[in-house]
């Protein structure tokens, strides 16, 4: 509702009633000459209604591009059926230590099909009522026709039944990860979008209707509109917050991220984000259409606050970024004693131990971030409630509300138009970063990373988010271990890096316990519990991993120090050695060597496969679950990155997602 509410204020309020209803704002831009009623030459189109009318296109061509978007990648990943087994004897509850082994877990194709029908009927709904409620307004002053004012009444009525049923199919019916939902709910998944698309139709034929002496001034009712969606979202990161603190409580984890606010934190930020988009695009179209004058009023208030609080949201991330930026100075000069001790014999290169130390002191950064989320969520919602307040208390735009001194004023009318200005530049960028991973491996490497980590969960809350991959790459592979062992009486090593080795133990958890125990697990760079485990603890906190150690054969872990990304897993050995193994050397070479003629580079998060401890451990796996075979050569049984299977029957890779392919 926000964002279709936002490209409303842009085509509807902006665009179509002050703009073009404005001479001196009209005269400027031609292209709204046939809109305009002060221009001489506007027609049928010039009157307000139907020019709020034919401008409602763009919010609606929006949802019907997200609907669309939606439904095709649903064919896509949300329909891949997992594999069921039968029951087991002593096979643990459903419900087990994580949701992931549920068998409905990674199935969402009912649920994302409903949702979809839920947030395209409240797109829908939104323009009706941004096109349908204005037009109401003026047939309720007095004097107008009586049949328009009862036809109002009667549309309005009709939208807020609407927003009750669209309401009611979203809570009616949650996700079901005990089994499988293999029923479509054909009549909502139909019904409501066109039922909804009726009433945008009809908003349309009565808001097009000839009404004489009807004329566009100041802004739509979007005030209230903006308020109350900012009032509810925060009062809901509240209530978040409170529940996540009680379920804290109940069960704590150390290694918890924000002691459980994590989700909160982020939520938190999701909603400012969308809050100051809205705020500085709609003021960037702003000051572009009303150019260097004051012919129109331009967007509510409150959008207006909200793209003023970028520029002091900025200067707070920025000031406090310097506190972990000093902690990592720190301990790159304490790291560099440490990397003289881990290479003895060597020749000392104070420039060498300076890069090396500082790489160590950078991975470390990604520990630090919980506290950036946590002080920038903070920040955000003073700050919000600040815009909010403010826009309430004074009716004013900032520029307008600073009572005080020049200085106080010219602050204020400066970050107002900052923040726009900011919008566009952050806007651009993204453009740009989205641009050069088409263009360089380095940048779409790093995109890609963040894109896996943020598609990874199921579209179980909205159908609009980017598909997730895991619905299908998860039960694909499921399939492949399953299948195989069955047919072949096998066992296998199953080799996960950076997030296929969180594929992999999604995969595993899918797994009947007879065919789990055939499984060893080699992982290395793994998030496992450095990002998953602590972000998400109820799915990949230490119960969870401790049950997946004590149901797979064995598993071994792999990292370095100077990784970003993987980390130790954190799982006590059973009657074994450790899950995982000392940090593995990086670079391999302090200086250069026979083996390493040139000097060796860090490879941080990559090239783990060419460790000499990565085949040592993989050859221990091997022979630990068939042991009667001799151990594979050095090198062979390798597979490239997104290959399943590879030259000996035991060796499984599972590796990143391929990009750019569904």
């Amino acid at each position: 509702m926000l964002l279709v509410a936002a490209a409303c204020e842009v085509a509807l309020d902006l665009v179509a009633w002050q703009c073009a209803g404005t001479r001196a704002c009209a005269e400027r831009r031609s292209w709204l000459g046939f809109l305009s009623p002060t221009s001489g030459s506007g027609g049928w189109w010039s009157a307000p209604g139907r020019r709020l009318a034919l401008a409602a296109l763009v919010p609606m061509a929006l949802t019907g591009l997200l609907w669309y978007l939606s439904l095709r990648t649903w064919r896509a990943y949300e329909s891949q059926q997992p594999m069921a087994h039968a029951p087991e004897a002593h096979e643990p509850e459903a419900d087990g230590h994580t949701a992931l082994g549920r068998p409905g877990f990674w199935y969402g194709r009912r649920l994302v099909a409903r949702l979809r029908a839920a947030h395209t009927a409240a797109g829908l709904l939104t323009v009706a009522a941004a096109v349908g409620g204005t037009t109401a307004r003026y047939d309720r002053e007095p004097g107008g026709p009586v049949v328009l004012e009862v036809l109002g009444v009667l549309l309005e009525g009709a939208l807020v039944v609407g927003a009750v049923a669209v309401v009611w199919v979203v809570c009616r019916r949650g996700r079901s990860e005990r089994r499988p939902d293999l029923a479509l709910d054909e009549h909502v998944v139909r019904l409501l979008p066109l039922a909804a698309l009726v009433l945008l139709a009809l908003a349309f034929v009565y808001a097009g209707w000839e009404r004489r002496g009807w004329e566009s001034s100041g802004r739509l009712a979007g005030d209230s509109i903006f308020g109350g969606i900012a009032l509810v979202q925060g009062l809901l990161v509240i209530v978040l917050a409170v529940v996540a603190g009680v379920l804290y409580r109940t069960r704590p984890d150390r290694r918890a991220v924000l002691r459980g606010q994590g989700g909160p934190a982020v939520a938190m930020l999701a909603c400012a984000l969308g809050g100051v988009m809205s705020g500085g695009v709609s003021q960037r179209v702003s000051d572009w259409l009303d150019g260097t004058g004051a012919s129109i009023d331009g967007p509510p208030v409150l959008l207006t606050w909200q793209a003023s609080v970028i520029p002091p949201l900025l200067i707070v991330l920025l000031t406090f970024c310097a506190w972990p930026a000093r902690r990592a100075w720190r301990l790159a000069r304490i790291e560099q004693a440490v990397v003289d001790h881990d290479y003895p014999g060597e020749m000392p290169d104070p420039e060498r131990s300076r890069r090396i130390a500082s790489v160590r002191a950078m991975a470390t950064l990604t520990d630090r971030a919980p506290l950036v989320v946590a002080v920038t969520a903070a920040a955000t919602l003073l700050l919000g409630a600040g815009a909010l307040v403010g826009a309430l208390a004074t009716g004013e735009t900032p520029g307008e509300a600073a009572r005080g001194t020049h200085v106080v004023r010219g602050a204020a009318q400066a970050a107002q138009a900052l923040g726009s200005w900011l919008i566009a530049v952050g806007f651009i960028l993204f453009v740009t970063w989205g641009r050069r991973a088409y263009k360089g491996a380095a940048a779409r490497r790093t995109i890609g990373i963040l894109w896996d980590v943020g598609t990874f969960w199921p579209r179980a809350a909205h159908p609009f988010a980017p598909p997730c991959y895991a619905e299908r790459a998860v039960p694909d592979l499921t399939w492949r271990i399953a299948t195989w062992t069955r047919a072949t009486g096998g066992r296998l090593v199953i080799s996960g890096h950076s997030q296929g080795s969180v594929l992999a133990a999604a995969a595993a958890w899918q797994l009947s316990p007879s065919t789990r125990r055939r499984v060893a697990l080699l992982t290395y760079g793994s998030p496992l519990e450095r990002l998953y485990g602590r972000w998400f603890p109820a799915h990949f906190g230490p119960a969870a991993l401790g049950s997946l150690h004590r149901e797979v054969d064995c598993w071994r872990n792999l990292y370095r120090l100077t990784d970003p990304i993987g980390g130790p897993v954190r799982v006590p050995g059973r009657d074994g050695p450790e899950v995982d193994h000392a940090p593995l050397k990086d670079p391999l070479a302090y200086g250069r060597t026979d083996v390493h003629p040139l000097p060796a580079p860090i490879l941080g998060h990559s090239g783990y496969q060419a460790d000499p401890a990565f085949a040592a451990e993989r050859g221990r796996l091997l022979a630990r679950l068939r042991p009667a075979l001799p151990a594979p050569v050095a090198g062979s049984g390798r597979a490239s990155q997104g290959d399943a299977e590879a030259d000996t029957d035991e060796w499984w890779v599972v590796g990143e997602p391929p990009r750019g392919r569904e």
